[in-house]
């Protein structure tokens, strides 16, 4: 009789699932829950604010200082103080988060270690499903993910790299915070983790891209984002984590900046939501979904009869023709690229294509969104956001095609989200592009509205049908790549090479 395996502990930080629905939040949720269902591993989350100190929680050993359980009422109010300080930030605990965190630099500059607190989320499944997963899960997934046990960091993320960085500046070098992890053997962070871990434990660090470092003109906060990423990466390379990236291209620009973590740093691609498939379905919906999820913080034109004139269409019965883009609202998104292609395609040949953006507002949208307003006003662009995935499969299937422009990525969840709807993709001639959509998009250069304009064209043209069937039967089957089923098998075999080998290289993809 063969003795079971004891189960991989593992600490998944959980941060970024606070924020939207793409990118980083959606790739957290999707890997909480695939690991979740690997045998042999159990899975904790990591609850923690970007900027809130948080309420302490239970005690990790279960027991109070004087011995003894705490009575339930006294847990459950506990936990309730926990909710509460994830959601409220005040004045009064913006103050004391500094003063916390002073104490935190002060304490881990002699040697001490942060407890992290437990979180039983029991009687809070409402709250976890809702908050951390419900804007990428199906509800089918709830009990998967619901009834997992979470621990609690209580100083706030932010102020961890910023008592790194003040640390380098006072004392020459950057003083990041010990977390106690003696629980766990491994702690799976999603961005460059500004803290420690311990002895026993292995930080794995999931690298989805390098644009704050090698595309720093790009990002928000400059000098903070930029610094906080590197001195934050750089501390986790020297402490010998290992680096699951997104993407080859994600890798290779990595190992650009720290040669040093070759041996350590692999490819795992990102899973894409099941959520996500080629359906049958009538576009008639579509004008509703527009309607009911136009981006509120976008201020609406100043015309009381635009709402009306917007939709005349939806009694009529010519479907709406549409190019779509899935994204934040910012310049390395490169929309404007986009608008101006579309511009000129309107007038030249299609003046009834409209264009419908999803997205919330980023860095620097509103130059972007000014370039858009007066199409806006005219009911031919679409600015839409918190669009749930059984809508945004709707929109990406009956749209005659997505386009993905970016000028920099490190996956690029769109294009494939499309493809596994049943949609045609258009994307930028990028390298990560290149490897993730392979031959299921047409290409076009990011700095070319005019390659831009034949790329549509090619695609959206009804003499070129062949094409676009072309690219959704090739979409298909590239789209499987990321499909749970093929993703999970990947980190279960890294998971056994990382809890089993102490320095021995990785290989370069899983």
């Amino acid at each position: 009789m063969t003795t079971p395996k004891t189960p991989l502990r593992i600490l998944l930080e959980m941060r970024p699932a606070l924020e939207g629905h793409a990118g980083i939040p959606q790739e957290t949720r999707l890997l909480f829950r695939g690991l979740s269902m690997l045998e042999n591993v159990r899975v904790e989350g990591l609850l923690q604010s970007s900027d809130s100190l948080l309420a302490r929680g239970l005690p990790p050993s279960g027991k109070s200082w004087w011995g003894r359980p705490l009575p339930m009422d006294l847990q459950l109010n506990r936990m309730g103080r926990v909710v509460i300080s994830l959601e409220q930030l005040d004045w009064i605990g913006y103050i004391d988060a500094v003063l916390h965190t002073i104490g935190m630099a002060l304490w881990h500059a002699v040697g001490g270690s942060q407890t992290l607190w437990r979180f039983d989320a029991h009687h809070f499944r409402d709250y976890i499903w809702r908050r951390f997963f419900s804007r990428t899960l199906p509800s089918t997934d709830f009990d998967v993910v619901a009834r997992a046990s979470f621990r609690i960091a209580r100083v706030p993320w932010t102020a961890m790299h910023l008592s790194g960085l003040i640390a380098r500046r006072v004392f020459g070098r950057a003083i990041y915070a010990r977390l106690n992890t003696s629980d766990f053997d491994m702690m799976l962070t999603e961005t460059p983790y500004p803290a420690t871990v311990s002895r026993k434990t292995k930080l794995v660090v999931r690298y989805h891209d390098a644009i704050p470092v090698l595309m720093p003109h790009t990002i928000s906060n400059r000098s903070y984002h930029q610094a906080s990423h590197y001195r934050a990466l750089r501390s986790n390379v020297k402490s010998g984590a290992w680096f699951v990236c997104v993407s080859d291209a994600t890798r290779k620009d990595l190992l650009s900046i720290f040669p040093q973590a070759e041996p350590r740093a692999l490819t795992i691609h990102n899973m894409v939501s099941h959520d996500y498939f080629d359906q049958e379905s009538s576009p008639d919906r579509i004008p509703e979904i527009i309607k009911t999820r136009l981006n509120s913080r976008i201020k609406p034109p100043l015309d009381p009869n635009f709402t009306r004139r917007l939709f005349e269409r939806d009694t009529g019965s010519e479907p709406l023709e549409y190019l779509l883009m899935v994204s934040t609202i910012e310049p390395r998104k490169n929309h404007l690229t986009l608008l101006a292609a579309w511009e000129r395609l309107r007038v030249e040949s299609y003046p009834s294509l409209k264009v419908i953006v999803v997205g919330e507002s980023g860095w620097r949208s509103k130059p972007i969104v000014r370039k858009f307003r007066p199409w806006m006003e005219r009911g031919d662009i679409f600015l839409v956001s918190d669009v749930p995935s059984p809508d945004l499969r709707l929109l990406y299937k009956h749209a005659r095609a997505t386009v993905c422009p970016s000028f920099g990525e490190g996956f690029d969840f769109s294009g494939v989200e499309a493809m596994k709807s049943g949609g045609a993709v258009i994307a930028s001639d990028i390298p990560v592009h290149r490897e993730i959509y392979d031959n299921a998009a047409e290409y076009f250069n990011p700095y070319s509205g005019g390659e831009l304009m034949r790329a549509i064209r090619l695609v959206i043209d009804p003499e070129s049908r062949a094409r676009r069937d072309e690219l959704i039967a090739k979409g298909a089957h590239v789209a499987q790549r990321y499909a749970y089923e093929t993703i999970l098998p990947k980190w279960q075999k890294f998971l056994e090479t990382c809890s089993s080998e102490s320095s021995s290289p990785a290989p370069a993809r899983a």
